[in-house]
């Protein structure tokens, strides 16, 4: 038993190990609050966790036999290892596809835009022109303007490709624009926390109360829906400045 135990912890702390320093880069490089809740990740990093931390090492346990053949064993263990570095492998893929770039505020609201809703000729050619907001590998997220072109004939080709299963404006880098400049955009479309869509009456009730309990006020436009793959979210925001003061779950 004391075999078995020895293996079982050597193979739980070198998977943990593993493990944390993908999710911790990934945590802290992209999906900080509230990429995880927006994007819904956490699901597929908790089925990481249990094929890597808890399914790995307890198979382990079990095969450990101090009288099986050395080489059988060695064996055994690889074949383990190989499986949990495939899940591995697999999750970290999908994660660094869906890893969130931008938070952009777009027509009435924000939204989370991650790595797969861009598309990958416009972020081409964006990189190549060289523009300020351009998609990198490197990125990390950013909140801009993705505002509809004001020429009729780009904006009509933006919504024909949104009909026919294109990508939306959100994915266009072409047309981003600094944080900045949508400000007077962004200050017209803050409400009061009871007029803001996207929350059912139970959500609003929960949201006023979250709202007046963090020490914002509920009777001014001040806020504005975050919205994302998950639940939407509640963002407060300083009415004058524009500076994101909190975000704030509806459940």
């Amino acid at each position: 038993m004391k075999f078995r135990l020895k293996a079982f912890g050597v193979h739980l702390l070198c998977s943990a190990l593993a493990l944390s320093l993908v999710l911790g880069v990934l945590d802290r490089g992209w999906y900080h609050w509230p990429g995880w809740y927006l994007t819904e990740s956490i699901h597929l990093a908790l089925v990481m966790v249990a094929v890597d931390v808890v399914l790995g090492p307890l198979v382990t346990l079990l095969i450990a036999n101090p009288r099986k053949p050395r080489r059988e064993l060695v064996r055994d263990i690889a074949i383990i290892v190989t499986v949990q570095l495939v899940a591995l492998s697999y999750g970290t893929t999908t994660l660094w596809n869906g890893r969130p770039l931008y938070y952009a505020f777009s027509v009435n609201c924000l939204e989370v835009v991650q790595a797969y809703d861009i598309e990958p000729a416009a972020a081409s050619d964006a990189r190549k022109q060289k523009l300020e907001l351009a998609p990198h590998w490197y990125s990390l997220p950013r909140w801009i303007w993705a505002p509809f072109p004001q020429d009729p004939q780009a904006a009509d080709r933006v919504f024909q490709g949104l009909m026919q299963g294109g990508y939306d404006i959100v994915g266009l880098p072409q047309y981003y624009k600094t944080w900045q400049e949508g400000a007077a955009e962004l200050r017209n479309h803050l409400q009061k926390v009871s007029d803001v869509r996207f929350f059912s009456p139970k959500q609003h009730a929960l949201l006023q109360q979250r709202v007046q309990a963090a020490g914002f006020a509920t009777d001014q436009a001040n806020t504005i829906p975050l919205t994302g793959r998950g639940s939407s979210l509640l963002a407060v925001m300083d009415p004058g400045t524009l500076k994101l003061l909190a975000i704030i779950k509806a459940s």
